[in-house]
């Protein structure tokens, strides 16, 4: 994620000492540790108290500790790079399937239901992130990381083979747990990897591949779908996924041995039999709290997804027994966490740290403010501005091309002031403002530029929001709670992106087949259900004929609406930015051994 300064030599090291959140005494100085480049060679290694993984921390947390301690600088230098080559792949196949959704949910004459999957598997994919963060600390992160690529992968692979909505639905949940979970990981292991004040560098050294795929992956969307098939987009990555990924999972194993050999991490001998071990696990994995969490979260969160094709709607019977038997399960989990878990999966003390919740309250009216617009978006350019799906997604792409360049502004400034919170006080005026531009724009007869326009202004303010999320609420945590504390943020994120979803459906559903009704030519209305349904469709009917004029206008009723209702959610955020600390992330320690 970042080598635009000069690395840190191979005998600096961080000191896992960590001052009370909100405490901004500084820490001691940095303890010198042998370098480490020669001990492969030398087989051996004699360690100091500061030149050890922490004692009280869990399985996962010793053995990357271990592992930093032991690594090369060599080795460090290979993780960024594989970790940047997955980004890119990452990147690219998002940009390509972004593009091919629309058209993958037609083909099976469900475009209106595009947004249903979406709500869909960010509801499942909210209820992975905490379980996950517990494989990460208890089994560790090669484990946890190679789990969410087995996800992604079969994702693909379904979506790619898949003939009918449901299994194609089914498809996209596995995918978005496996690269959503796959993300988690690396961010994780960046931040194992990282000091905090070179953090933000880091993350944007991850994002710069999107400013090369942005382009690049919306040309290849189009000549998908127009020369070979849409299926085929999903199905190579299938096949070029697996191979870039597993070289971090071969490293990060490896390490881990040498770890052991080096005598850095203690090779355990428990003496346990095969029950005790079992039950072991069960007790540090929290499988009791897991099953709650991820089981009252995904029932509370699918009403959301079905409430408009039940029979009377939100008043339906087990619409509201869903939604009260999800918020019941969810406080019953809450209270066995409190009183009765041995290893709970959520620290407690997080719900009372105002820069931990002020960063995911933050994060959520972001996601929830932003979808509540974005995901017919590429589907509007086409139809009313009467671009190509390669232009279209070059407009809705214009996020990655800036906040791939303007993240390492932004994470060299963080670098340089050792500060984040004053980056908040730019980001979020110019956000609303072009949120607000947006709501003028988003119609008919306004030229494309202006709609480029405002993504640069948006781009930029989700740029800050993206890097300052992510360090604020690791500013506020131990290295034992990294895990812990962006899987809370992941989940309050994708939340909000599932609650934004839904209010884009809400809205969708209530006003584009209405506006349909009122500015359809008469001679268009036997064919309504279809021009609702397919955006080929949409489409067919020729530019300044009366169809496509109705069908235009009709676009830009549901998007002014889908956008006043994104701005006015954004304007909570103002209050959120006042819980956060101004921590001087230059006077706080987190990671120790070979870190950048």
């Amino acid at each position: 994620m970042g080598f635009f300064t000069k690395p840190r030599k191979a005998s600096d090291t961080s000191i896992n000492t960590l001052p009370p959140p909100g405490d901004d005494t500084k820490v001691p100085s940095q303890d010198a540790v042998h370098n480490r480049d020669d001990a492969e060679s030398q087989g051996e290694a004699s360690q100091t108290p500061d030149d050890r993984p922490a004692k009280d921390a869990q399985n996962g947390v010793k053995e990357v500790e271990a592992v930093t301690l032991s690594w090369s600088k060599k080795t460090l230098y290979a993780v960024f790079g594989n970790i940047w080559l997955l980004y890119f792949v990452n990147a690219f196949q998002s940009a390509i399937l972004s593009n091919l959704l629309p058209y993958a949910s037609s083909d099976f004459e469900s475009h209106s239901l595009l947004n249903v999957i979406y709500i869909v598997a960010s509801a499942m994919s909210a209820a992975v992130y905490i379980p996950l963060s517990k494989i990460l600390d208890v089994f560790g992160r090669a484990e946890g990381y190679l789990t969410m690529c087995c996800f992604a992968t079969l994702g693909l692979i379904l979506m790619a083979v898949s003939h009918n909505i449901s299994t194609f639905s089914a498809a996209y949940v596995f995918y978005s747990i496996g690269f959503g979970g796959m993300t988690y990981c690396i961010d994780v292991i960046t931040a194992d990897s990282t000091q905090l004040k070179n953090r933000g560098l880091a993350y944007a050294f991850t994002s710069s591949p999107y400013m090369i795929t942005a382009f690049a992956g919306s040309k290849a969307a189009e000549g998908f779908y127009e020369k070979i098939s849409w299926r085929w987009g999903f199905g190579c990555f299938a096949i070029i996924f697996p191979v870039v990924a597993m070289p971090l999972f071969f490293i990060l194993k490896y390490n881990v041995r040498l770890a052991k050999k080096l005598g850095t991490l203690e090779r355990e001998s428990s003496g346990r039999t095969w029950m005790q071990s079992v039950w072991h696990y069960v007790v540090e994995f929290d499988l009791a709290g897991v099953i709650l969490f991820s089981g009252g979260l995904t029932v509370f969160l699918l009403p959301f997804t079905i409430a408009e094709s039940a029979p009377n709607g939100w008043a339906s019977d087990y619409i509201i027994a869903m939604l009260v038997v999800g918020f019941v399960v969810l406080v019953i989990f809450g209270f066995y966490e409190k009183f009765l878990a041995r290893k709970p999966m959520i620290n407690f003390g997080f719900l009372t740290n105002r820069t931990v919740v002020g960063a995911c309250l933050l994060d959520a009216t972001y996601q929830i403010s932003y979808y509540c617009w974005a995901n017919y978006f590429t589907s509007f350019l086409q139809v009313v501005n009467n671009v190509t799906i390669a232009e279209a997604g070059y407009i809705s792409h214009t996020f990655d091309v800036v906040s791939g360049a303007l993240l390492i502004l932004v994470g060299y400034m963080i670098r340089r002031t050792g500060r984040f919170k004053w980056l908040l006080y730019i980001a979020v005026p110019l956000y609303m403002f072009s949120q607000g531009l947006m709501i003028y724009f988003r119609r008919p007869n306004q030229s494309v530029g202006y709609l480029v326009m405002c993504e640069v202004f948006i781009s930029i303010g989700g740029s800050v929001f993206i890097i300052v999320q992510q360090i604020s609420i690791l500013a506020a945590v131990d290295h034992q709670h990294v895990a812990a504390a962006l899987a809370l943020l992941s989940v309050v994120g994708t939340v909000g992106n599932a609650m934004g979803a839904t209010i884009s459906g809400a809205i969708w559903t209530n006003t584009f087949y209405k506006a349909l009704e009122k500015f359809l030519p008469e001679s268009a209305m036997p064919d309504i259900d279809t021009i609702y349904e397919d955006l080929d469709t949409q489409l067919s009917y020729d530019v300044g004929s009366p169809e496509r004029i109705g069908i235009q206008q009709s676009y830009g009723y549901s998007q002014t609406r889908m956008l006043a209702a994104g701005l006015g959610i954004m304007g909570l955020s103002f209050l959120w930015v006042m819980l956060l600390r101004n921590i001087d992330l230059r006077k706080r320690a987190q990671t120790k051994g070979m870190v950048w």
